[in-house]
């Protein structure tokens, strides 16, 4: 089994905090968005992962030197042969899976790193293909799905009347890949695009035209990382699943300092907590220090210090500097707010 990750897109909506760091590569509960991502999908599929695939953007788009280094570390730490290739345009979603072309063959699953699932269905290997989706309230803001007797049977792009509530969450499963290779060369070759870019959505209903049966997978939890708001609740949400499985996410070299930690939260390494409350539903990355502060539903990165906070749906970046009574906010990496 392969696993194919398009994460070329600049993450315009999280800024300030991909200006430096891809979103993919944001910390949620101590882990890279992308390494939870490729986790949950080893764990549905229950097969051994032979490759994973990353299509990152360029260095001139915000795509940092050491990013195809920390990416293959992750593939590493799955037992999986790691490739990292680059999208040098954004010209679609069918486009960005093609740069991994070399990588299409055979069972593969195709995932867009910007969300994070949990899902406890059996992947039917026997499929042609599978596509996860999730009931939702707002169909008009999603590609959905129809079904006909458990079958996909139509591709419907944000549709202003409602057709289905099943929106796809941008995971997918090919029994070959090969066979997605040759639809997607089929759309480049002869051009044919959507909004000016070349649409997945496409190769799916070429494929679907001649035959290819689809399924759905439902998932339990769909969980959006595209700005920063929703960033930091999908935080608190793995914080509490992670709670729930029964899982110790506070360092033990923690120093507390008439301080207290309030779970569900991931305390990182060689932290240092002074006359604090950290909690419920917070991360705070390895190396850092705070003081005089209470924090509560907030996603914070490494390296940083804080004094004098009241922190509620807070964000902050690596190697952060902040003092003040400020709130709700968003401060990138090496932001310094005394």
């Amino acid at each position: 089994m392969k696993i194919i990750v398009p994460m070329a897109g600049i993450g315009s909506r999280l800024r300030p905090h991909t200006l430096t760091t891809p979103k993919p590569l944001t910390l949620i509960a101590g882990k890279p968005i992308v390494q939870r991502l490729v986790e949950d999908i080893a764990q549905v599929v229950n097969q051994k992962i032979d490759e994973i695939a990353f299509v990152i953007g360029p260095v001139a788009k915000g795509f940092p030197g050491d990013t195809a280094d920390r990416l293959l570390k992750i593939a590493a730490s799955l037992n999986a042969k790691g490739s990292v290739f680059v999208q040098e345009q954004a010209l679609g979603t069918a486009h960005a899976i093609q740069c991994a072309k070399e990588a299409l063959d055979g069972p593969c699953v195709v995932a867009f790193a910007d969300t994070l699932f949990k899902a406890d269905f059996t992947l039917d290997a026997n499929t042609d293909g599978a596509i996860w989706v999730k009931k939702v309230d707002d169909p008009k803001a999603f590609g959905v799905v129809k079904l006909k007797d458990g079958i996909i049977t139509d591709f419907v792009e944000k549709p202003q009347t409602f057709v289905s509530d099943l929106a796809i969450i941008g995971i997918y499963y090919f029994k070959e890949g090969s066979i997605l290779k040759e639809e997607i060369q089929y759309l480049l070759d002869n051009d044919i695009k959507e909004k000016g870019e070349y649409q997945l959505t496409n190769a799916l209903e070429n494929m679907k035209q001649k035959g290819l049966k689809f399924v759905p997978g439902t998932v339990n939890e769909w969980m959006d990382c595209g700005n920063k708001n929703v960033t930091v609740a999908t935080n608190s949400k793995v914080l509490e699943l992670l709670e729930k499985e029964g899982k110790n996410l506070t360092s033990s070299d923690v120093v507390l300092e008439n301080s207290k930690v309030i779970q569900p939260c991931y305390i990182g390494e060689n932290v240092v907590l002074k006359n604090t409350t950290v909690g419920p539903y917070v991360s705070l990355g390895e190396n850092s220090v705070v003081e005089n502060s209470t924090i509560k539903n907030s996603l914070i990165q490494s390296n940083v210090q804080i004094t004098n906070a009241q922190l509620d749906n807070a964000m902050i970046g690596h190697h952060a500097k902040y003092n003040g009574e400020f709130t709700s906010m968003s401060v990138g990496d090496y932001t310094e707010l005394l």
